[in-house]
């Protein structure tokens, strides 16, 4: 299965809760204590099992553009790939 990790830019977030709801793997929770620079609770990423595939669904569904995705791919994917498109 495909590992990934997002970060959130919480000073831009608005807390619209919209990438929590997206998450298939829900991952993404509201932050409960401290509110970003603009009086809102920001989304935070809680994956201590790892469990995000870096699907980017969370991203896509941010109106602001808070969300970066990052994804890893095996040495075995690189490959295939590369063997693929030469």
């Amino acid at each position: 299965m495909a590992k990934g990790r997002i970060e959130i830019n919480e000073a831009n977030c608005k807390g619209c809760t919209l990438c929590m709801i997206a998450c298939p793997q829900h991952v993404i929770q509201m932050e409960t204590e401290r509110v970003n620079v603009r009086g809102y609770y920001p989304a935070m990423l809680v994956d201590p099992e790892g469990k995000c595939t870096g699907c980017a669904i969370c991203a896509v569904a941010c109106p602001d553009v808070c969300i970066t995705v990052y994804r890893q791919v095996s040495v075995r994917q690189s490959q295939t790939a590369a063997a693929s498109a030469g």
